[in-house]
């Protein structure tokens, strides 16, 4: 469960990138979070990775609260959280399946789970035949692809995507959210876009913010702005 209580984040230079924001997100839920350029959505993202931390007001994950000055376990926090980017941060002297594969062996898992975890998610987003290929090798939807199986795999709960379509083609974009779709119901999934067809179809709760302010929170809702 994440919850966002209170939250405002004011810069030096006097901007507030979020303005008493209140949110409840349960486990397993899907959340659209949308808004022009500015209204926070990157700013909520962040704060759920510990990137930055609220002026004041808290965040909480599973009961933790992760923005105070005492939380020591933020790499242990980031660990559990898969995220998706719009730039897709692959690692381009890597494979696919290696690509995939660095969070489990960061933490040190055996051989053999890797392996058959990795091959698990590559079946998952359609890449198995293309496991042993080199980034340079692959399109922009299949890089998103290795980005998506990467978040997803081992046992992490929460996965935020900020952006994951922004620089994909309209049919290679419904490939990838056809993905989302696939995991929504095991995972927590956070989406930030601007992608209006996108959300309307969903039909997922959906947040809207504005100047940093949550305007409206509807299930089963629409980007209406």
């Amino acid at each position: 469960m994440i919850v966002f209580e209170d939250v405002t984040k004011k810069y030096p230079t006097g901007t507030v990138a979020l303005n008493k924001v209140t949110f409840q997100v349960d486990d397993n839920d899907f959340v659209f979070l949308v808004g022009p350029s500015g209204a926070g959505k990157t700013t909520i993202l962040k704060m759920i990775l510990r990137q930055i931390t609220p002026t004041s007001g808290s965040v909480q994950i599973d009961g933790k609260d992760i923005a105070g000055k005492h939380f020591k376990d933020t790499q242990r926090l980031r660990q559990s959280i898969g995220v998706v980017f719009q730039d897709f941060k692959i690692l381009y002297d890597k494979n696919v399946f290696e690509n995939v594969a660095i969070a489990m062996k960061v933490l040190g898992e055996p051989v053999g789970k890797i392996k058959e975890e990795v091959n698990e998610v590559l079946h998952l987003v359609g890449l198995t035949d293309k496991r042993l290929m080199f980034p340079i090798q692959l399109s922009a939807g299949e890089l998103q692809r290795v980005a998506i199986a990467r978040a997803v795999i081992g046992d992490r709960n929460i996965i935020l995507a900020d952006e994951p379509t922004g620089n994909l083609d309209p049919k290679t974009t419904w490939d990838i959210m056809k993905i989302f779709k696939k995991i929504d119901s095991q995972k927590t999934i956070m989406v930030a876009t601007h992608n209006v067809d996108i959300v309307n179809s969903f039909k997922k709760r959906v947040i809207t913010l504005r100047d940093g302010a949550i305007i409206k929170d509807e299930r089963d809702g629409k980007y209406e702005l």
